[in-house]
């Protein structure tokens, strides 16, 4: 027999509510079927509650159908919370998703292909907010919220892109991107690299005394910022103090990977940080891009290793990423070496038609960076960010 909620108390049809006569106890066949309904009748009471799997797997339908209003470049932040009451290993969480809009059009157009998200799930919709720049509203399931969703609009004027920054217009023709790795450690050496006018992809470091300055610096400036998240390398090499290792589970990725996008707000996509070991682990690697998927981040596999499936890890489980197709820039700190790596990265460019090379912000690269850069477009190349080559 299906229940039916009224408020809070459950209304089963006719169910009798005169005494049984006495000789009801005595039937033992009759005592069992009037227990087994009602046992039914209560479990029918119950709400059933979104387990921490589900919801997760409802965010992603959520990202996908933000991506599908405003574009696979948009700006999705998601934290899992912990709802009240509850531990992180007691009970399910619900996922926050901050979503920000730079064209006031779209908002509209959004918030209802979200709310045809939510109600495929079964989902209700409850406003919390609404203003000129920012929506926020709760997607609940019975009384269990499920999701906390903010859309900020931030448009952006010509009086707010930064002097530095030269307008792009993308075109047909070779694309090189430059990822230069690395910072967090020092505010000065970053603001110098960001002081060169040119587009470039800012990989940060997390947990770093600077991290948090440097990314907020670079997206003030209008350069693009990853994640250079810390991953597992040789037996060789040093380890970090909180990195990405073989062997660890899909729960212990997320928690690394929420604390690491704490630090370094406006986090567009990651790259590993060393990680010869951690890129060659499928097992690893699912998990991330599990996660990544989730957050609506991209991934660039920096490929140091020839052993990595991070790319084609991310490529089977439907998150968007390209590789480091063009040897790195400094691994010799001359300005000649870095200046002849350049130039193999722009040959590269010109006859892939892409490519993406990996600095460090050395002052040797910085300068071979502030003396060269000028000249790719009179080479008919276009130096772009790292989200533009992306697949």
């Amino acid at each position: 027999m299906k229940a039916t909620t009224v408020g809070s108390h459950c209304k089963f049809g006719s169910l009798p509510t005169t005494k049984q006569p006495s000789n009801t106890s005595k039937n033992p066949l009759l005592v069992c079927v009037v227990s087994c309904l009602l046992a039914l009748l209560f479990v029918g009471c119950a709400k059933k509650t979104l387990d921490t799997k589900k919801i997760h797997a409802i965010t992603e339908d959520l990202v996908a159908a933000t991506q599908h209003v405003a574009g696979p470049k948009t700006e999705i932040a998601i934290r899992p919370e912990t709802t009240p009451g509850n531990t992180k290993n007691s009970g399910p969480v619900r996922d926050h998703i901050r979503i920000t809009l730079h064209d006031p059009a779209q908002r509209n157009t959004l918030e209802q292909a979200l709310g045809r998200a939510a109600k495929e799930h079964d989902l209700s919709i409850t406003a919390l907010s609404s203003s000129e720049g920012s929506t926020e509203f709760l997607l609940t399931h019975d009384s269990q919220i499920t999701h906390v969703i903010q859309i900020v609009v931030e448009q952006i004027t010509q009086t707010e892109i930064p002097k530095t920054a030269i307008p792009r217009t993308l075109g047909p023709g070779p694309k090189l991107a430059i990822i230069v790795d690395d910072l967090g450690r020092d505010l000065g050496v970053a603001e110098e690299l960001l002081g060169l006018p040119y587009p470039l992809t800012i990989s940060v470091i997390p947990n770093l005394p600077d991290s948090a300055k440097v990314a907020e610096a670079a997206y003030k400036r209008g350069d693009q910022v990853l994640l250079h998240l810390p991953m597992e390398a040789g037996e060789t090499a040093q380890a970090e103090p909180v990195e990405l290792r073989v062997g660890m589970q899909r729960g212990q990725v997320e928690n690394i990977l929420d604390e690491n996008l704490k630090s370094v707000p406006h986090v567009a996509g990651v790259n590993n940080h060393q990680g010869s070991r951690a890129t060659a682990d499928p097992q690893l690697m699912d998990a991330l891009m599990a996660s990544l998927r989730q957050r609506g981040l991209f991934f660039i596999d920096s490929r140091t290793s020839v052993q990595t499936v991070a790319y084609d890890t991310a490529e089977k489980d439907g998150v968007r990423a390209a590789f480091r197709n063009a040897q790195f820039l400094d691994d010799v700190e001359t300005g000649a070496a870095i200046q002849k790596q350049l130039q193999k990265a722009e040959n590269d460019a010109i006859r892939k038609g892409w490519a993406i090379t990996i600095g460090h912000p050395h002052p040797a690269t910085i300068e071979v960076l502030r003396r060269h850069l000028p000249q790719l477009r009179s080479k008919g190349i276009q130096l772009v960010y790292a989200s533009d080559v992306v697949k």
